[in-house]
């Protein structure tokens, strides 16, 4: 800090952050600032008690439960928005719902690059939820004319001819739906490290606050679902599909608004540059370096002087793993490098300890990304074995109907009730002894506990299998199934985003390759092309129902099988998900 600069502080104490204040107001005592870093609206230093905690944590947590509830709203039922208004067949509807559910995750990469490397959160979280209203806006407005204009004549018999929307009715109605995915896929990475940003690491309260917010963050995730699949779908259902948009974009409206009054009180950090840039160049360098010999000494590897990297994040300390990368740092010609100077100067082949380190954190990231795609094998039965085998089952209640998807309510009530029990039952008492699992333990937690949901589902398949000639289960036995689905996903995914072995500044990157599970996905499978939506299904036997005979008949219906002679799903092919 250049204190002459400044003029309105006297004195500054860097070794304990605090900034001792004089000036004609009369405050002469000490306020705390933060220790990670970070800035405030206007590029000083945070202090403590006037910036980010909780106050702003609770500003992002409702913005992401309004957010998720406007992107459900569209999502969920967009299928049959595409069958019943658009007209498209079910394989052209899943198709289109495919590509754009896939754009969506593609965009949540590019926002994260984009947000650590150039514009930095805040204005990217800005700007994404600016595209994202504009879409919703626009979707609501598109479909109000489709609506408006969606005539039906009758012709011989009981068959009716309903027009087919023009070439621009449809470009504008694509043009809005990708407006979505690029404002909210490129929105949520960017959010939840936003969010986590408020809470300092280096301070004890505040690093267990940063912790437990990760988790508040998946309920509100949840509950903006639980809105989404008991309210919107119902509006959905009755036809009124411009009102539910609308809704949609009231909520994004709002949750924008909300993000934004707490511009001030938001805690800030610069972009760092491109992180795959550094890799790339790390990676390079130690290639054409690699016939020289990395020296025993760490201190003979370069680092720059001060205590921040030459990206200004905090520096990472050199360790033995993949020692090929640290001929990056290896100095080739001492004598150019003179003390203090500024890194611009170093040769180009040259990298700081922390910058091979950043690279080093990445490869040790990818067997993590490796089990979230597992994981998600898992997570993705939700959406089809698990709706079909409820199609198999007695889903009535006395004279009340329970849908199918609709039984997958337990799922978000598994997650809500489960961080709760995990922050306050487990993870406390455990702190208090320093006991508590680490990120990479409780993964392995997450991964057990989704193989005991499948061995409950294969369980269920089987019960139901064995009295399928005498009755139908009931769809309550599924219960146990979605409970423990949502106690994995607290484990795993909520893990996931605050995973500390990410480097320095790029922790928007962490969760990219298990990005999605923010809702409990309630559309009916669709049948598509092979490879895009598999809706496996069982053959009779001996009598028995197949579990997937709509689902069969549907996939025959639409004119596309995947090849093979059909897929058995049973209790077998529901235990070698892991397979």
């Amino acid at each position: 800090m250049d204190i002459a600069q400044e003029g309105e502080r006297d004195h500054v104490q860097d070794h304990d952050h605090v900034i001792v204040v004089a000036g004609d107001q009369g405050e002469g005592e000490g306020e705390e600032t933060t220790m990670d870093g970070s800035v405030d609206w206007n590029g000083s230093p945070c202090l403590r008690a006037k910036s980010g905690g909780w106050p702003a944590g609770l500003l992002i947590l409702l913005n992401q439960a309004l957010a998720t509830m406007a992107v459900n709203g569209v999502s969920i039922n967009l299928v049959t928005f595409m069958r019943v208004v658009m007209q498209l067949d079910n394989a052209n509807a899943a198709k289109h719902v495919s590509n754009w559910s896939g754009t969506t995750y593609v965009f949540s990469i590019v926002g994260a690059i984009i947000a650590d490397s150039y514009w930095g959160r805040y204005k990217s979280c800005i700007i994404f939820q600016l595209i994202f209203l504009a879409g919703l806006v626009e979707l609501a407005i598109s479909s109000y004319f489709f609506l408006h204009n969606f005539s039906c004549e009758s012709e011989s018999g009981d068959t009716k001819t309903c027009r087919t929307p023009t070439a621009a009715e449809i470009a504008i109605f694509y043009v809005a739906i990708y407006k979505i995915a690029l404002g909210n896929g490129a929105y949520q990475p960017t959010n939840t490290t936003f969010g986590a940003d408020q809470f300092d690491e280096e301070h004890t309260k505040e690093k267990r606050s940063k912790t437990a917010f990760y988790g508040y963050f998946f309920v509100a995730n949840n509950l903006g679902s639980l809105v989404a699949v008991t309210f919107l779908t119902y509006i959905e259902d009755q036809g009124r599909w411009a009102a539910a948009f609308v809704i949609s974009a009231a909520a994004a409206l709002l949750g924008l608004l909300l993000f934004a009054a707490g511009t001030k009180r938001f805690r800030h950090f610069m972009p760092c540059g491109n992180p795959a840039a550094t890799v790339g160049n790390v990676l390079v360098a130690a290639t054409k370096k690699r016939h020289l010999t990395v020296p025993t000494q760490v201190e003979k590897l370069y680092e720059v002087d001060g205590t921040h990297s030459v990206n200004g994040g905090k520096k990472i300390a050199h360790t033995p793993g993949y020692r090929f990368l640290d001929k990056a740092a290896v100095i080739e010609d001492p004598s150019i490098l003179l003390p203090g100077e500024q890194p611009a100067s170093r040769p180009r082949r040259l990298y700081t300890v922390t910058q091979v380190e950043q690279v080093k954190c990445i490869l040790r990231l990818i067997p993590i990304w490796l089990c979230s795609i597992i994981y998600s094998t898992t997570y993705s039965q939700m959406s089809s074995v698990f709706i079909e085998q409820a199609q198999a089952m007695d889903n009535t209640i006395n004279k009340f109907t329970i849908p199918a998807a609709g039984i997958g309510i337990f799922e978000i009530i598994g997650v809500t009730s489960f961080v709760f029990i995990y922050t306050f039952c487990i993870a406390k008492p455990l702190s208090k002894r320093s006991k508590e699992p680490t990120e990479l333990q409780r993964m392995g937690i997450g991964l057990v506990i989704s193989t005991a949901a499948m061995i409950a589902a294969a369980l269920v398949e089987r019960q139901r299998l064995k009295h399928a000639d005498r009755y139908r289960l009931s769809v309550l036995w599924q219960i146990p199934q979605y409970l423990l689905i949502g106690a994995s996903e607290v484990f795993m995914y909520v893990t996931m985003t605050e995973l500390r072995e990410q480097p320095d500044r790029v922790a928007g990157h962490g969760g990219q390759p298990q990005r999605g599970p923010s809702r409990v996905d309630t559309a009916e499978p669709q049948p598509g092309p092979c490879g895009q939506v598999f809706l496996p299904h069982r053959r009779a036997q001996r009598g028995r129902p197949g579990a997937l005979r709509a689902a069969r008949q549907e996939v025959q219906g639409g004119g596309e099988t995947c090849g093979g002679s059909g897929h058995r799903v049973d209790q077998v092919s529901l235990l070698l998900v892991y397979a």
